[in-house]
């Protein structure tokens, strides 16, 4: 939970969650599993779920690497059940958290047409490309961006605590 920590400060402050968290979360991960007598099998499964399921999303642009590496790790540490908690919660707490950014900066109507153009696009050439607007400058993309470390790091919480 402490590297989770580190790594929503990191993305907060930096941008980015450094490789040296991941791959120590990945170490303690495995570590704490053989420990605690998991299934060795299942922490792959965990692994290859999130990487399967987050890495078109990074592709396309909506993730990070960070945010895919980071479920990567956390893959680690829980077997598939837990995973798939974790990253659904993640998902309705960026949401939120994006709803919030949409009303403080008052930019729905904005981003929804770039949300629709993009998915017309889309349909129209049968053929994804990368979501982000060209030409933006760091204030515009700074106004459009959260940082998924930190819904990742309160759905984690959220999960550890039972809440869901």
């Amino acid at each position: 939970m402490f590297l989770l920590f580190l790594s929503a400060l990191s993305d907060l402050k930096t941008n980015r969650i450094p490789n040296g968290f991941i791959l120590l979360g990945i170490s303690s991960g495995i570590l704490c599993s053989i420990l605690a007598g998991r299934n060795l099998l299942t922490i792959p499964a965990s692994v290859l779920l999130a990487f399967l399921l987050l890495y078109p999303l990074f592709q396309i642009g909506v993730l990070g690497a960070g945010d895919v590496k980071l479920f990567v790790m956390i893959g680690c540490f829980y077997g598939v059940r837990d995973l798939a908690y974790i990253m659904a919660g993640a998902f309705v707490i960026g949401a939120a958290f994006s709803i919030g950014k949409l009303i403080t900066e008052k930019n729905a109507r904005e981003r929804f047409r770039y949300f629709f153009a993009y998915l017309y696009e889309t349909g129209r050439s049968r053929r994804l490309k990368i979501y982000e607007e060209q030409n933006q400058d760091d204030h515009t993309y700074c106004k459009n961006k959260i940082h998924f470390a930190v819904p990742v790091l309160f759905s984690a919480v959220c999960r550890m605590g039972g809440l869901f």
